[in-house]
């Protein structure tokens, strides 16, 4: 990657037709934004993803924001993606699938940083930064929508800094862009504190945001990150807790399911039986759903059960576009969304009458969410193992019959635990145990 000088403003008479259309839309919305910026710093791909090149987006332009007096809004840097919409139209990077639809993946990302005093430029990670969301957006073709958060667990700016993962809403002053190749919306990252993330997760994005915009220091109204911030929400007015608290108890959690490190035995199986003991099977006669029980899952999962295949722990309450996405593209995780896809997986599952659940530390910590945040309110929450032994790529749902005293008895084991690993708890009238291992049991292909 290297800095240039974009080409930018209208298009001289006769190159108009070799100016990109998608990319002539973004820069119209930008040139709104910032008419005395007609030649904003950018960050370009030197090979474009198109040719073979590592970078999805072709380009990241950055603009300097005066902010808003009347609301309180600092000085800022505005970062802009190009590159997750459709800029060409050749589907030499996104199929086209018309005007009425998303363009490529339907985005673009933005970014606000917080100014610094005496800094004349604008620094460069966020563009780094920006890359890495692509690509994961690319590889996985997995979409991010607003609420959505991103476990990071590094400083974005590789400082020291407490603001180490992220949270996605709408840019508060770039509007959808209707461009030749479909629809382009703007969504903007925010920094965050592990707290924050945490709280986002047990409750829902949308509502941290809300908190967020509430405090000046933690992003104001237009949610500007400051990498400098060594506060939390929570420690600057305690009583955000409380709300947060109080939204887990009445509404729930909008955290559907996350990828993780997680394991399960079918305890009834013989160790020495040939077949995967890890797979959703018994025996060597195997109990089907009956299809009475497996329409109850299909009717269950279209209603309100998506899947993701972020390695990180995944995103929160997402506002879906109106229109049909391609079905190439896979939806966010994190939502209650109708459009859920029907996996193969579970339309084929089979009953276990005996179980060894194991998760790593992280996705240990999500139980107690999974209980108190989704099957207390009657959700569903679904475990998608991310190791690579597990080739089919198996589920594990808690589809638990279990009474609420039962499960908040988990609940409660695992609030206790300490920093010290394994944990195990074992519940043998309900033929369950769940372990709690270090990372390092699950990099092992032996495991």
């Amino acid at each position: 990657m290297d800095e240039v000088r974009p080409i930018s403003g209208p298009a001289a008479p006769g190159l108009a037709s070799l100016f990109p259309p998608g990319l002539q839309a973004i820069y119209g919305e930008c040139r709104r934004l910032y008419p005395d910026q007609a030649n904003p710093l950018q960050v370009t791909a030197i090979v474009k993803y198109w040719l073979g090149g590592p970078d999805p987006l072709d380009y990241i332009s950055m603009y300097r924001n005066v902010g808003c007096d009347a609301q309180n809004v600092q000085e800022h840097w505005h970062y802009v993606s190009f590159g997750l919409s459709d800029l060409y139209g050749d589907n030499r990077v996104h199929e086209f699938t018309g005007q009425e639809g998303p363009s490529g993946f339907g985005f673009e990302l933005t970014f606000r940083l917080k100014r610094e005093v005496g800094e004349t430029a604008p620094p460069t990670w966020p563009a780094e930064l920006m890359q890495g969301l692509a690509r994961y957006v690319f590889q996985s073709e997995n979409t991010f929508c607003s609420g959505d958060h991103i476990s990071w667990h590094s400083p974005l700016d590789n400082s020291e800094s407490r603001i180490q993962h992220m949270l996605l809403t709408e840019d508060p002053q770039m509007t959808p862009v209707h461009t030749p190749f479909g629809l382009v919306n703007f969504l903007q990252i925010v920094g965050v504190c592990t707290e924050e993330l945490q709280a986002a997760q047990q409750w829902n994005g949308q509502g941290i945001l809300e908190l967020l915009r509430g405090v000046h220091v933690a992003g104001g109204s237009w949610l500007i990150t400051d990498m400098r911030r060594g506060e939390t929400i929570f420690d600057i007015d305690p009583h955000l807790q409380e709300r947060v608290d109080q939204g887990i108890e009445t509404e729930g959690s909008n955290l559907s399911g996350v990828s993780a490190k997680c394991v399960w035995d079918d305890l009834s199986r013989p160790p020495e039986d040939e077949e995967d003991s890890r797979s959703i099977c018994i025996g060597s006669q195997p109990r089907r759903l009956s299809e009475k029980d497996t329409e109850q899952i299909r009717e269950a999962l279209r209603k309100g059960l998506e899947f993701n295949t972020k390695a990180a722990l995944p995103p929160i309450n997402s506002q879906r576009q109106g229109h049909d996405r391609p079905q190439s593209r896979k939806d966010s995780l994190e939502s209650d969304s109708s459009a859920a896809i029907v996996p193969h997986e579970l339309v084929r599952t089979r009953q276990l009458e005996s179980v060894h659940l194991k998760f790593n530390q992280e996705s240990g910590t999500l139980l107690p969410l999974c209980l108190r945040g989704r099957l207390l309110h009657g959700r569903h929450f679904t475990y998608k193992s991310i190791n690579a032994f597990l080739l089919t790529g198996k589920l594990l749902q808690d589809f638990w019959n279990f009474k609420i005293l039962s499960l908040l008895n988990v609940f409660l084991f695992y609030t206790v635990f300490q920093t010290k690993l394994p944990k195990e708890y074992s519940w043998p009238e309900k033929k369950l145990k769940i372990s709690v291992l270090p990372d390092s049991v699950f990099d092992s292909p032996l495991q």
